[in-house]
């Protein structure tokens, strides 16, 4: 009986569109729910989505002017500063806005005043907190503008009220990123690789390379003027912090959330480590496609269905299968089709014979298995390999059939012994080819055609990402999920993530959180040998806050002397997103009560990118609710960019805040790109986006320009409407609040200043009314980000006429005047700091 599948596929159709949308995850394991999760949106729909804007940018108007512009007049601060020092305000104002000029030297002399701890004596205090941990960022990384939209709140305001106010800085240690970029140095400088060291020697190169390179995010920080308190600065290494880590994972593990288990995992064969969701990449195939893959000298061929056939044992005939991973096929274990399959009927529980390894294949029935897949208005019966070891769905699968798992490939990317001697040693893609021409040679070969499929890949490598059979360390998430949800009075802005959050915690499946790498927190986890044990098959593992506590809890355990007892540290680290998840709470000191963690926990706001809203904030969520007992804060915020875009460096919108700050040519920007790791085509898409944004690159638009147009963002949607040129208008404000002083000045002369409007004046009533007037309207057009306000207008109407008392007296109409300015800068000092103290009267 021959039986042919003339629909060539490797998964069913459920399947596909699980990996399609989230097929990567790290949390398959034995005892992971079998439920789907619930996204906004499938990778195939964000692939298309992008796609749509890749074509949008190279076909667009080429008569578009982009961002218009003219160079204006640097003035650079010329007086003798010592750093930390007060600037010397009397100095004559020069006739044009310079932000180089007004922005100098002010931050330092913050900082030295302490105005950013929560300790700074206010005469008008209230007993109020306000507290928000910024999300930390990479130690490896710098800020672009969807950073910068984080660090919008107005923080002044809240001080300027009286509150409390503790904004924290922190940076996280970034596991695989840094590794990487040590690494590559290594490799560059010395012409040596990781494992030529022993790992305490590559942690002190790492330790090394932070503390030279590790602060330039700060610097940015600094520059934007964002009034974090630098004395409680937070680095997820840091010895308190890494306490805190200790505390959590043994906690947890203790209340039975975290244990040991054999899973699959994304695994990267360049990286030889599991690798989270988030650093997973979809990259969309239409068919056949040649990639280069690190470590191959040749490209290696994609998008294509290979489809081969399987003998019969014991019979005549054959079943057809097929795949997009040939390699795999060492692998198989059995063929599995649909129940109620007729063409498959009599061969239920009959068995195929593997080519290569002989080993007998059995035929199992299951309703995973699509029965009609229609293609091409026909249908078309399917059986399918199936590889446990290598395949997500087909782990779910041998758990219900109690099929054997047989791993062949290794975690460096060769496939292994079980392949037997021909292929054992030989690179996966290698032995890709090695397989098609053996099939070939046995006249089991069936044909290939292309396939549109979805590649997974590691975003910090570019490595094609393997699922692989590991024992990890997992979290169980599907309680702690379900208290997120139930017993949480968490807000959520935009509102119509609140159900998707409530879906996705509802639904969510363990999290794998070791990793192979030897930078970052190791986990306090230890195997036990017992002296003269005859049980040495299976792993005894306990856990303790150190080697000393993990000794005496072994003794324990089983009953021996603790001198008995032999402790191996599990050379794995957790996963990045562990630690950043404890970090609401561990910035203040937890496990310890602090009067910080008493005072500012929760934090009052989150605000953060909407495409962390499961992978960061939900496990803050889960793990402080679990850990605290609360909530690590009552409100998020999310947002997006101009075009609903994450900041991408392929759609050429990831725009340094500096840049901004400062100007920036054209030319530099697009050296920027050239000196990434885009590939090909990305780059010719970043670089035209930025051509036709940007055609005589970016104005030097100052910090207080950049403040108060993020400051001035309101969230519609999902999207935050980003762009350059509503900055540009903003320093084009500051400009008019800048003239706007100079002609309040140059109208009082040198006169005596006054403190209060006098009460008797009519003119003076008149003059209050009017000001409350403008008080209302540039609050209200201050949220909608007004670039013409009516500041300008009032103080023009007051005449520049000769003074009607004495040579130190000023009129009424002056005394308004000045009233209304300086009320004018107080209102907007939060958003624009250095403009408002270069003002001061």
């Amino acid at each position: 009986m021959a039986v042919h599948v003339a629909s060539a596929r490797i998964w069913s159709r459920g399947l596909q569109k699980a990996w399609s949308t989230w097929g990567c995850r790290l949390c398959s394991q034995s005892s992971s729910s079998t439920q789907p999760s619930h996204h906004p949106r499938t990778q195939a729909e964000k692939a298309k989505r992008r796609q749509a804007r890749e074509k949008a940018i190279l076909s667009s108007d080429v008569n578009d002017p982009g961002l218009i512009w003219s160079d204006k007049e640097k003035i650079a601060y010329t007086a003798a500063l010592v750093p930390g020092e007060k600037k010397d305000t009397t100095l004559p104002f020069p006739q044009s806005y310079s932000p180089e000029y007004v922005e100098f030297g002010w931050y330092q002399w913050w900082e030295k005043q302490g105005f950013f701890s929560p300790q700074h004596k206010q005469p008008h205090a209230v007993d109020k907190y306000f507290s928000f941990c910024i999300p930390p960022l990479n130690v490896t990384g710098t800020l672009h503008l969807g950073h910068a939209l984080t660090y919008r709140r107005c923080f002044g305001s809240r001080r300027m009220q009286g509150y409390k106010v503790l904004w924290l800085p922190g940076c996280d240690h970034a596991g695989i990123a840094t590794q990487s970029v040590v690494e590559r140095k290594l490799m560059r400088e010395q012409g040596k690789c990781r494992r030529d060291y022993s790992r305490e020697e590559f942690l002190k190169q790492v330790w090394r390379w932070k503390n030279e390179k590790g602060d330039e995010i700060y610097h940015q920080l600094r520059k934007l003027g964002a009034s974090l308190d630098w004395s409680r600065a937070c680095f997820t290494m840091d010895p308190g912090f890494s306490s805190a880590v200790t505390e959590a994972f043994v906690r947890l593990c203790d209340s039975g959330l975290i244990y040991r288990s054999e899973g699959l995992v994304n695994w990267s064969c360049a990286l030889e480590s599991a690798i989270s969701d988030i650093e997973v990449d979809s990259k969309e195939l239409s068919g056949r496609t040649l990639l280069s893959v690190p470590g191959y000298q040749h490209k290696v061929e994609f998008g294509i269905m290979l489809t081969f056939a399987y003998p019969l044992e014991g019979q005549e005939g054959e079943v057809a299968v097929s795949t997009t991973r040939p390699e795999t096929m060492l692998g198989d274990v059995a063929i599995a089709v649909h129940p109620d399959d007729p063409r498959y009927k009599d061969l239920h529980g009959k068995h195929c014979r593997h080519p290569f390894t002989e080993r007998l294949l059995p035929i199992v029935t299951d309703s995973m298995v699509d029965s009609q897949l229609l293609t091409f208005n026909f249908a078309f019966i399917c059986a399918v390999k199936v590889t446990p070891a290598h395949d997500h769905t087909d782990f779910l699968l041998s758990q219900r059939h109690s099929l054997p798992r047989l791993t062949v490939i290794g975690g460096d990317g060769t496939m292994t012994s079980d392949c037997g001697q021909w292929l054992e040693g030989v690179k996966r893609f290698d032995a890709r080819e090695c397989v098609i021409t053996a099939l070939m040679e046995r006249k089991l070969f069936r044909g290939k055609k292309d396939h549109p499929m979805s590649l997974p890949i590691c975003s910090r490598s570019g490595d094609v990402i393997e699922p692989l059979l590991k024992k990890q360390w997992f979290v169980r998430c599907q309680e702690m999920g379900r208290k997120a949800v139930e017993e949480g009075d968490l807000q959520i802005i935009p509102h119509f993530y609140t159900k998707m959050w409530k879906s996705w915690l509802s639904n969510i499946s363990d999290w794998c959180i070791s990793r192979q790498l030897w930078w970052g927190h190791q986990i306090p986890a230890y195997r036990v040998t017992v002296e003269n044990s005859k049980d040495t098959e299976e792993e005894q593992w306990v856990w303790g806050r150190s080697a000393a506590e993990a000794r005496q809890r072994a003794a324990v355990k089983f009953g021996v002397n603790p001198d008995a007892i032999t402790l191996t540290q599990d050379p794995d680290v957790l996963d990045t997103w562990f630690s950043s998840g404890l970090f609401p709470f561990a910035m203040l000191g937890w496990p310890q009560q602090t009067e910080d963690l008493k005072q500012f926990y929760p934090n009052s706001v989150l605000e953060t990118g909407s495409d962390l809203i499961f992978f960061w904030v939900a496990r803050m969520v889960m793990l402080g609710r679990e850990l605290t007992g609360q909530l690590p804060f009552k409100q998020v915020l999310f947002h997006s960019d101009k075009y609903g875009r994450k900041m991408s460096k392929s759609l050429g919108n990831v725009i340094d805040p500096l840049d901004v700050i400062s100007g920036v040519s054209l030319e530099r920007l697009q050296g920027k790109v050239r000196e990434g790791n885009l590939d090909p085509r990305e780059s010719v898409v970043a670089m035209e986006a930025q051509k036709k944004d940007f055609p005589k690159g970016i104005p030097e638009c100052g910090t207080d320009a950049l403040r108060f147009a993020l400051c001035s963002y309101k969230a519609q949607g999902e999207d935050i409407s980003l762009s350059v040129s509503h900055v540009l208008s903003c320093r084009h404000f500051c400009n008019k609040m800048w003239q706007t002083v100079r002609f309040t000045l140059a109208t009082l002369h040198d006169a005596s200043l006054p403190t209060s409007l006098a009460e008797n004046s009519i003119n003076a009533d008149k003059q209050r009314a009017l000001l409350s007037q403008r008080r209302e309207k540039l609050a209200s057009k201050l949220k909608q980000a007004l670039a013409r306000t009516q500041t300008p207008n009032y103080a023009e109407k007051v005449p520049n006429r000769v003074r009607q008392e004495t040579e130190n007296k000023v009129s009424t109409e002056e005394n308004g005047q000045l009233y209304f300015i300086k009320t004018v800068n107080i209102i907007f000092h939060p958003k624009l700091n250095n403009i408002r103290l270069e003002n001061i009267f």
